[in-house]
């Protein structure tokens, strides 16, 4: 008997390639809503009931739990790509390659993401009038003399990545591609990926006319980074 896979999916979230994976895949799923806290942004309390993290993606299927994008896209390809369409054979530089932006995209892309987000909201947050030029000013520091140019650094070594191919593990798209679309599609929406990194943005349009890209998006409702 066939066990069920269960995304459950977080509005605006990591989760959203979960949901273009199980499409790339040709899996039959479904999918449980959460919707963020409209005040603080972060995932509902429902979530610990399936994780005690709460948060998303996380995919059930059966007894089993996996959380973290990238463990979840390896679980997914062990278990319902048995023809390794969308990862390279294993021993081939392709697939150190696979291994390698399967873990980048979380490991060094997202960490400065984050931290840029943080201090943009450390900026605008409410505070007396006397104390905001601290916080901003402190805001600024950190973002010119550390988050800022290692964005830049990231991104410019990402864009020369894709000189030689047109997707990140080589010649053919994988999930490698997959689990790089959150940091490079936050990138644009908010941290200077524009057409400085025409490759960058390249992949970026390669991405968004899948076919699979475009389903998930119908599936996963709305999906705004900026």
């Amino acid at each position: 008997m066939t066990r069920a896979i269960t995304l459950h999916h977080l509005e605006n979230s990591r989760s959203q390639r979960v949901l273009w994976l199980l499409e790339e895949l040709g899996q039959r799923y479904e999918v449980r809503r959460y919707a963020r806290d409209k005040t603080t942004q972060l995932a509902p309390p429902e979530l610990r009931e399936v994780h005690p993290l709460g948060k998303s993606p996380v995919v059930t299927e059966g007894a089993v739990t996996v959380a973290e994008s990238g463990a979840i896209i390896e679980y997914l390809l062990d278990r319902h790509d048995p023809e390794g369409r969308l990862r390279p054979a294993a021993g081939t530089e392709d697939r150190r390659r696979f291994t390698y932006w399967l873990h980048f995209a979380e490991g060094s892309a997202m960490p400065p993401l984050l931290l840029q987000l943080v201090f943009d909201k450390v900026r605008m947050a409410p505070v007396p009038f006397f104390v905001k030029p601290v916080t901003r000013g402190i805001a600024d520091k950190v973002m010119k003399g550390f988050v800022g140019p290692n964005i830049e650094r990231q991104l410019a070594f990402m864009e020369g990545e894709l000189v030689r191919r047109d997707w990140f593990a080589g010649r053919a798209f994988s999930a490698a591609d997959i689990q790089m679309s959150f940091p490079l599609e936050a990138a644009r929406a908010r941290a200077g990926l524009d057409s400085r990194y025409p490759r960058l943005t390249a992949w970026l349009d390669r991405v968004h006319t899948r076919p699979a890209y475009q389903r998930a998006l119908e599936v996963g409702g709305p999906y705004d980074l900026g």
